[in-house]
């Protein structure tokens, strides 16, 4: 597979470019005039350590012992002794997806070149990527505050040589993997190891997986309804433009222009347009006004992740002054604190939680006969069997544990250090939470379209383009017929897909005007 190259400058990398790296797409490489800026900030730390000042981070000692200083025979042992102490991670090990996105976030952090790590730093880790070998690195342990703390730390002791990782698919200590790739361990000098955990690199990371997982959901979650709409031949009426210009929310006005657009040429919708239904229920008539709003968190999220991508969050920051060198080139301060991220990843989830609490009650009418189901549960014989009745049981109850991560994970904060960390983000928790609330999301709208997929299948009469288009990619996980069967296979088939970009990309090239992916 021929690979991209995402060139990292530490201003200009975007999510999309994270997510490619992520999942072995691209490699990365470090642009020159980059390389520029971190030799510049790397003289500072060099001319502190062979003077007589003392910084923090360069020769004192760590979080509460920030006052303890700390002799130049001794400041690599310190960095070497810092990332083998804070390497306390817990539970479960993270996914190569996202140690790998980890490492490309930290990456251009540091060449962003306020860090003032050794350009060793910088090649290890460009190496690391590229050569694929991905530290083993557990799960629990950051508190969002000072960064990534303990997972970072795990990632530097393997760029040192020291712990496992993942390399050609099996584990092997990271002094192996190193020489297999005709490498050197990484030599950690003054303020190395700091640089190098000290972030929100991991946060980060899953974040920008997180954002290109929700581009593809969200507009699935779109094209869903509105085959729940045709499913159960409900009116485009509340989707005109103009109530929407009374009300100009941009995500709502964004949905209800993608949703006429997903609905554009569907028969069903011209079969019943002189129908006597008034008015449809309100997970059916106000998609925009919940679809919206998500959207706009969306929206939200992808700035904020952005801008944190192209951002120096260790501390000290230098900020050399050639001219005018001295103390001031030298800033302790906060960028460190996740808490912008928390509030984004919170926010996103709960968004998900309305998202998804709007699909199951769609799902409810859809099999309900008293309601809008063309037939009991959608069973060709109902009594005998039960057809899709479980199928919305399966999606309440991802919805309930959906209700648990829509909790906001920001709520909690703890004191650490002898009180020198004394408010701390839980932004590695909340980013955390957030990619599992858009796995259970996924599955509820897995839920919802596989049911009205087979609503759609009894109707007969053909839908809109794009929603036709749809159908035929669920025919390759849908198995043919009716009768009742387990559905598990299919439904998690189609949930899987809803994070990637593999059926759109179908479903976009079906159409004259595709659709448009985000406000």
């Amino acid at each position: 597979m021929n690979k991209r190259i995402v060139t990292l400058d530490g201003t200009t990398v975007n999510t999309l470019d994270v997510h490619d790296v992520a999942y072995g797409r691209a490699t990365v490489q470090v642009a020159p005039e980059a390389m520029l800026k971190v030799k510049l900030a790397r003289s500072v730390v060099d001319r502190i350590v062979e003077g007589d000042e003392t910084v923090y981070g360069i020769n004192t000692g760590f979080g509460s012992l920030v006052q303890t200083r700390v002799s130049q025979d001794d400041v690599e042992q310190l960095q070497l002794n810092l990332v083998r102490s804070h390497a306390t991670g817990l539970g479960p090990n993270l996914s190569t997806e996202i140690v790998r996105a980890m490492m490309c976030v930290r990456l251009n952090s540091l060449v962003k070149g306020h860090s003032g790590c050794h350009p060793d730093v910088i090649s290890q880790l460009e190496q690391f990527i590229n050569h694929s070998i991905h530290p083993i690195i557990p799960r629990i342990g950051s508190l969002g505050a000072s960064g990534d703390l303990a997972p970072l730390s795990h990632l530097a002791c393997a760029l040192v040589g020291e712990g496992n990782v993942e390399y050609n698919g099996e584990v092997i200590s990271a002094y192996d993997a190193i020489q297999r790739c005709e490498l050197a361990p990484l030599t950690l000098r003054a303020k190395d190891g700091l640089s190098l955990i000290n972030g929100t690199s991991l946060i980060t990371g899953m974040l920008a997986i997180a954002v290109e997982q929700l581009r593809q959901l969200l507009t699935y979650a779109d094209i869903v309804a509105a085959m729940s709409l045709d499913a159960t031949e409900s009116t485009l009426t509340p989707y005109d433009d103009r109530i929407h210009r009374t009300r100009p929310h941009l995500g709502q006005l964004f949905v209800a222009e993608r949703i006429r657009a997903i609905l554009d040429d569907s028969t069903i919708l011209s079969n019943h347009h002189e129908c006597n239904r008034i008015q449809d229920p309100y997970s059916f008539r106000c998609i925009p006004q919940v679809h919206g709003p998500v959207q706009e968190s969306l929206h939200k999220l992808i700035q904020t992740v952005t801008i944190e991508l192209n951002s120096s969050t260790d501390n000290p920051l230098i900020f050399p002054d050639p001219v005018d060198p001295g103390p001031h080139e030298v800033v302790s301060q906060g960028n460190f604190h996740a808490e912008v991220l928390g509030f984004v990843s919170d926010a996103m989830s709960l968004a998900l939680f309305e998202l998804s609490s709007m699909s199951e009650r769609r799902i409810d009418q859809m099999l309900d006969p008293n309601r809008l189901a063309i037939k009991p549960f959608l069973a060709d014989n109902a009594g005998l069997e039960s057809g899709l009745m479980i199928v919305q049981y399966a999606a309440a109850a991802a919805l309930g544990e959906l209700h648990g991560h829509s909790t906001p994970r920001t709520a909690f904060s703890t004191t650490t250090s002898a009180g020198q960390e004394d408010h701390v983000s839980m932004g590695a928790t909340a980013s955390w939470n957030l990619l599992q609330a858009i796995e259970r999301c996924s599955e509820v709208i897995a839920c919802e379209a596989f049911v009205a997929h087979r609503a759609i299948t009894i109707i007969e009469t053909p839908s809109s383009t794009c929603v036709q288009s749809m159908i035929r990619c669920m025919n390759n996980v849908v198995l043919e017929g009716r009768a009742d069967r387990s559905t598990s296979d299919e439904i998690i088939s189609i949930a899987d897909e809803l994070t990637k970009s593999s059926w759109l990309s179908i479903i976009q090239s079906t159409l004259k005007n595709p659709l448009r992916k985000s406000i």
